[in-house]
This record gives C-alpha cells, structure tokens and sequence, in this order.
C-alpha cells in the first residue's frame, strides 16, 4: 500500500482505515455472538483476515505519521497522533479477545460433541452393541479429538500473546521517537504519561494471557 507523505493525506488515510475497520468490526461482533458451529466457515475466515490486513495497514499509516512529527511537527499534530494510535491499539485489543472468545467457543461445542460421542460409545459397551473393537475404536477416535481441539486452543492462546508482545514493542519504539522531540514539545510528557498507562494495560492483559495458557494446558493433561 502507497502511504501519502503529507499530514492531510495522512491522516485522511487513517481515518479511512478506521471507518473500514470499524464497519468490519462490527460485522465481526455479531459473528462471534451468534456462532454456534464448531467449525471455521469462510465468511469468519475472510472477515478475520480482512480486519487483519487492515489493522497491517492502519499500523504503517500511523509509523509515517509519527516520522512525520519526529521530523518537526506541530503540538496539535502530536495530540492528532496520539489519537490514532489509541484508536489503533484499541481495535486490535478488541480483535485478538473477540477472536479468543470465538474460538474458545467453537472448543466448548466441539468437547460437549466430543463428550457425547464418548457417553454414547461408553453405553454401546455396556448394552453390547456392535462389536468391542468398534467401540474402542469410536472411543478412541474421540479421545484423539478431544485432544487436538486443546492443542488448537493452546496454539491460539500462543499466538495472541505473540501478537500482544509485537504489539506492545511496537508502541515501546514509538515511546522512544517522542522522547527524542519532547525538549521541543513541552507536552510531550503528558502523552508519554498517556501511553505509558496503555503500555500498563498491555502488561496486564499479558498477564491473563499467559495466565489462561497455563491454565489451557493443566486441563490439557487432565484430560490425557
């Protein structure tokens, strides 16, 4: 993608970006609150995907940006970026825990399914229904199952917070281009302090990452 390298068109970039996602989100919203498949279908694979790209997108208009004022811009120039950047940090925290909570559904219907094939196995080995080696086989099956859903959970747990991380050293370098203007900027400090208390919220939602994939994999092995 082409950035524009005046502020005007910059920012008129970003605020385009933004009103994309803003209506992908949407959409994405009541995807996750009335999924009931415990399968991916294509339109949450090309929704996902689209948010993503433009989250990409949103992220390089927003670093020309911030070269933009490091090379000399104006106090309200730096609010506007500060802005933006919130804007951005705010769509993708919302993105990855939509995303999470989507999944983390589609694992809940897939073990209740898998747990029903387990009970109905278990009594076709009580009454005697069908051959013993059909049974184990089917209860087997179901095990296996079960087992790759919570590798799958696991899998997805690991890539938020690897997305968390890139995002959180993202704004650490954008943190470190403002400091170098701020002796020019005499309200610099107070947007740092701002972000800094973003970069706070970020530590804590590491945390609960991490924090649910320990949790992921001691349910895991008990289920082993």
């Amino acid at each position: 993608m082409e950035v524009p390298v005046s502020w005007d068109a910059l920012r008129k970039q970003a605020r385009k970006l933004e009103a994309q996602l803003d209506e992908q989100m949407n959409s994405y919203r009541k995807l996750v609150s009335s999924k009931a498949s415990t399968k991916n279908d294509s339109e949450e694979n090309d929704i996902e995907s689209g948010i993503d790209r433009l989250l990409k997108q949103l992220q390089q208009v927003n670093m020309k940006m911030q070269d933009w004022v490091s090379s000399g811009g104006s106090e309200m120039v730096s609010h506007t970026l500060t802005r933006h950047q919130e804007i951005l940090q705010d769509l993708t925290q919302e993105f990855y825990r939509l995303r999470s909570s989507l999944r983390a559904k589609q694992e809940h219907a897939s073990l209740l399914e898998d747990f029903r094939e387990f009970d109905r196995t278990r009594l076709d080995l009580e009454e005697g229904v069908g051959s013993t080696e059909q049974a184990l086989l089917k209860e087997h099956a179901a095990i296996s199952r079960n087992t790759g859903h919570m590798d799958n959970v696991i899998s997805q747990a690991q890539a938020t917070l690897g997305a968390l991380v890139l995002q959180r050293s993202t704004f650490g370098g954008i943190n470190s281009k403002l400091s170098n203007v701020s002796s020019r900027l005499p309200t610099v400090n107070q947007i740092l302090s701002a972000i800094k208390r973003k970069k706070s919220m970020d530590t804590i939602i590491l945390s609960l990452v991490a924090s649910v994939c320990t949790f992921l994999i001691f349910i895991y092995w008990l289920s082993k």
